[in-house]
């Protein structure tokens, strides 16, 4: 059996430290302290502080600021990526696709910061005395709650986007891997962003309850469905608005006329890259009977082709996995899955020697009762049904708690649209898998139990707002007009007159006030 090093941490009570071990062979890798409620609450009082200048700033300026970060990452490269890697124990190529999200998340906002957020204005059909625009305010201080299996990427993903609207920031990250948003953080300082401008709280799970109590103004959370849930609660509890980014449990179809060795191939990195650990893996495939047989033999060859081990001394494919009690759920799957019946075509057993290495394990004759096939994995597992065809596919596909993500296979491209039409999940890949989180024109998120809210896309720079309706004057209505006191017999009757006229269907009167 591998040895157990847990990458979960130990508190050292004498001096409230976290201290951190890595998942590649268990040696410590540094501690940061356990903040409390004060602390925590300090950090937010001092990034309130420095939002009021920095909100100040012209959006143009606040980007120039902001764009400085990838110069400062790109010096920095390959601290970042060894950082990742140290952490996580995931392959360096893994590690620099975190780094190229952050990398473009920042280029896309800096330069198109500006229009987003521009004053929007608005017509109004009948009130023609009136007019408005909708201007978009920084909230103030930003709480984000990030996890371990992306400690770069998605943390520093909604720490761009809530500087670059105005408003500062303060990031719990998860207690396994704080290390590399902390040299993020650095980097940041190096740039130029305002030190209280963006914080690090380092802790548990209470140093992330204290954030939410801090004071701040919106929460970004990535994590489970449970978790997540306890979050939406706190949030709703001080009426404060919150981005929730929960599990996923998402379903590639692959249709009767896919091409059968991109399909493979795709199942293959969405469900091992990152080790599974990924919202968005591959976490059951539903293949038509006309392709499943090839498929599967595809599938399982190229998965013992993946090289598996210590990123840091030579090329792998797949490193171990980051938090030691995932592995327990990882084999509670395979075991249910067999006793139901499931073939374990390669892998399916933890690797030999130090750290939590788990092998690429591919299920087949899987069924829709068994737990691989209803509950999150986040874990190396590719379990593989057979369907009749792609209406059995769909239903299967929608018969789920999750809706996060989903990819379809199909040669036919129409029909390929139809499918993801149909498909309950916040995302539909055609063709391919993952590289979708990497657009940051694109909103990410999901629905069901997946949560709400989203990051990335226009939509979500502007959720770093809130929205003020300023409503003005065009011209002046004159001081007897029907809607100011004192009201008369005269005024109801003109009035009651002019409704009629306006929302009786009068086509004429109608066309009118769209031209005014």
């Amino acid at each position: 059996m591998a040895q157990a090093f847990s990458a979960s941490t130990t508190t050292t009570p004498a001096t409230r430290t976290l201290v951190l071990h890595s998942p590649i062979d268990g040696s410590r890798r540094g501690e940061v302290p356990l903040m409390g409620d004060a602390e925590v609450r300090a950090a937010v009082e001092r990034a309130r502080a420095a939002q009021r200048a920095w909100a100040e700033l012209p959006i143009e300026a606040r980007a120039e600021r902001v764009a400085r970060i990838i110069d400062a990452f790109v010096e920095r490269m390959d601290d970042l990526v060894d950082a990742v890697v140290l952490e996580t124990g995931k392959p360096r190529n893994d590690a620099l696709a975190e780094w190229i999200t952050v990398a473009d998340v920042c280029h896309y906002f800096t330069r198109h910061a500006a229009r987003i957020l521009a004053d929007t204005p608005i017509k109004l059909h009948h009130m023609k005395w009136r007019g408005s625009y909708v201007t978009h305010v920084p909230m103030g201080v930003i709480g984000v709650i990030s996890p371990w299996n992306l400690p770069l990427a998605i943390p520093m993903g909604s720490v761009i986007e809530a500087l670059i609207a105005g408003n500062a920031v303060v990031v719990k990250p998860s207690e396994l891997t704080p290390l590399t948003l902390l040299k993020a953080r650095e980097i940041t300082d190096a740039a130029g962003i305002p030190s209280d401008l963006f914080q690090v709280v380092t802790g548990d799970g209470r140093t992330g309850a204290a954030l939410i109590d801090a004071g701040v103004q919106k929460v970004v959370f990535t994590g489970g469905v449970s978790t997540g849930r306890r979050v939406g609660a706190a949030c709703a509890e001080r009426l404060i608005p919150c981005v929730l980014e929960l599990g996923g449990k998402a379903p590639l179809i692959a249709c009767s006329d896919c091409d059968v060795e991109r399909t493979a191939r795709s199942i293959v990195a969405g469900g091992f890259i990152n080790s599974g650990q990924l919202c968005i893996s591959v976490e059951r495939v539903l293949a038509t009977e006309a392709v499943h047989d090839r498929l599967v033999e595809r599938v399982v060859a190229l998965t013992r082709e993946l090289r598996q081990g210590d990123a840091r001394a030579r090329d792998v494919e797949v490193g171990p996995m980051i938090f030691a009690r995932q592995i327990d759920i990882v084999e509670a799957h395979i075991q249910d899955a067999v006793a139901r019946g499931a073939h374990v075509a390669t892998g399916g057993r933890r690797v030999e020697g130090p750290g939590m290495f788990f092998e690429p394990t591919v299920l087949t004759r899987c069924t829709p009762e068994m737990t691989v096939m209803r509950e999150e994995i986040f874990g190396p597992i590719v379990p593989i049904m057979k369907v009749r065809d792609e209406e059995e596919a769909i239903r299967l596909a929608n018969d789920s708690s999750l809706g996060l993500h989903a990819y379809v296979f199909s040669q036919d491209k129409a029909r390929a649209r139809a499918i993801a039409a149909r498909v309950e999940a916040g995302t539909v890949m055609i063709n391919d898998v993952l590289v979708s989180y990497c657009a940051p024109e694109a909103p990410f998120g999901g629905i069901k139990s997946s949560g709400y809210g989203r990051v990335h896309s226009d939509e979500s720079l502007r959720a770093m707002c809130h929205p003020r309706h300023v409503n003005y004057d065009r011209f002046a209505m004159p001081l007897n007009s029907p809607l100011l006191f004192p009201y008369t017999s005269a005024k109801y009757r003109g009035l009651r007159a002019a409704i009629v006229a306006t929302f009786k269907r009068a086509p004429l009167v109608g066309r009118l006030a769209d031209f005014l």
